[in-house]
């Protein structure tokens, strides 16, 4: 009886079919778009403005707008990072041409010598290969390198968002430098005076001459101040030039400028959304899938593989009929793992592992994204306060210091209750604009933690 007809080798060809189909499902279903930790309903605080994508222009400053856009066009890091995209793609196509049949042609030429005649010989002929894709172990492959051009996309737009928070928080801080000099130039200003004036009553007796020293200290002091101030200028724009993707001192800054006013708050959103906006959150979730397809790929590698090859060749000694007969073959070739000492098993359990390690770093960067949306918000707003108890504390000092001052020159106090006085003066104006910059950094992280990505530019084509 022929084998097609025993019912036992039927049934036991069932059987094994269905037995692979159970193995092929150890790779378990695809994971959920939600990372595995709970997810709140609603962020602490919202506003109702709407951030944009560009997120930058909010601050309604034209030269951090036309600085991001030529950092975003000419840093290098960034730039590095499009030709990290730029691999990943080449590799999920090189993954992707397994899908299709090889085709090869080769034709050759060769002289025999017996040593008694010689032999000119031609061939040629064609090639061709297919793997049939029984348990999707090629697919399951393709689609785990399609999940890594995803995720390296999101990298990309990550770092993207990086640049353009680094720039932001550079040029902040070289305008806050910037009106630093200033004021330092004019503390400067006002000590020499107050040194004069000093120096006159110390002329007529009114004054000691330790009152003098200490005066001329202060005066030496904010000269240093200044040139501090001189120095980080300089260490910002270099900062920011490279940042530009040009030589420290090969770029020309726009000048002056002074700390935009801080926009509305923006509307936050849901925590839901935020896993499915941000560079950062997409590109673990695709790593996850990655992990989720080699999974697949390492079970399937199990299972028998089934390659069908076809050829046609002829091989004459006359180069004119090279083309006339030709030889056919077809053949298909089933390989089945039998005893590989438990390697594949093994290869199987590690992408397991594998996939739960990056279920863990999805969950835990989504606690990283909620975290970082929380903590901008917290410190704005203490922030915000901050500054109000600076501007009354500075209010009361300038009262202070002048009735102070009309006092010492009264001669009702010393002077070192209005070297005190002056002294702290000076230093709450130096630390208010110092918290103006803050602020405003505390609001580019929020832009920063709730902004999705930018668009991936397209491979361009190879010449």
């Amino acid at each position: 009886m022929p084998p097609l007809a025993d019912p036992g080798f039927a049934a036991r060809a069932v059987a094994f079919f269905v037995l692979l189909l159970v193995l092929a499902a150890c790779a378990g279903p695809p994971p959920s778009s939600l990372p595995p930790v709970t997810t709140p309903e609603l962020f602490s605080r919202s506003g109702e403005a709407a951030a944009p994508q560009q997120w930058w222009v909010a601050f309604d400053d034209a030269s951090l707008n036309r600085l991001v856009d030529r950092a975003l066009g000419a840093n290098l890091d960034l730039q590095a990072a499009y030709e990290r995209l730029n691999q990943a793609r080449a590799v999920r196509e090189r993954q992707e041409a397994g899908l299709f049949p090889s085709l090869e042609a080769r034709a050759g030429a060769e002289r025999r010598d017996d040593g008694d005649s010689e032999t000119d010989l031609f061939s040629a002929g064609l090639a061709a290969e297919y793997e049939l894709d029984l348990w999707g172990r090629v697919r399951a492959q393709a689609d785990a390198e399609a999940f890594r051009v995803a995720a390296s996309g999101a990298d990309y737009q990550a770092a993207a968002l990086s640049l353009a928070a680094e720039v932001a928080n550079t040029w902040f801080q070289l305008l806050t430098q910037r009106t630093q000099r200033e004021l330092a130039r004019a503390q400067l200003d006002t000590n020499r005076d107050v040194l004069s004036l000093i120096r006159a009553r110390f002329g007529i007796g009114e004054s000691a001459s330790a009152d003098v020293l200490r005066q001329g200290q202060l005066v030496e002091a904010s000269r240093e101040q200044l040139l501090t101030v001189q120095a980080r200028i300089r260490v910002l724009e270099h900062q920011l030039a490279v940042l530009l993707g040009e030589p420290p001192n090969g770029v020309a800054l726009p000048g002056g400028g002074t700390l935009p006013a801080l926009p509305p708050l923006p509307a936050t959103g849901v925590p839901a959304e935020l896993v499915r906006r941000r560079p950062d959150l997409r590109r673990a979730y695709y790593q996850l899938q990655a992990a989720d397809a080699d999974l697949a790929s390492a079970v399937a590698e199990r299972f028998p593989r089934l390659t069908l090859s076809a050829s046609l060749s002829n091989e004459t000694t006359d180069s004119e009929a090279l083309f006339d007969d030709w030889l056919a073959t077809l053949a298909g070739n089933l390989v089945l793992p039998l005893i590989d000492g438990g390697q594949r098993r093994a290869e199987a359990r590690r992408f397991r592992s594998l996939r739960e390690q990056r279920l863990y770093e999805y969950g835990q960067a989504a606690l990283v994204a909620f975290q970082d949306v929380e903590d901008a918000l917290v410190q704005e707003r203490q922030q915000a306060r901050r500054m109000d108890s600076l501007r009354r504390q500075l209010e009361l000092a300038d009262s202070a210091y002048r009735q102070l001052r009309i006092q010492y020159v009264n001669g009702a106090v010393g002077y070192l209750e209005v070297l005190s006085a002056l002294q702290e003066r000076q230093e709450l104006r130096r630390t208010l604009i110092t918290a103006r910059q803050e602020l405003l950094a505390f609001r580019v992280a929020l832009y920063r933690a709730l902004a999705g990505g930018f668009p991936v530019p397209e491979e361009e084509e190879s010449a």
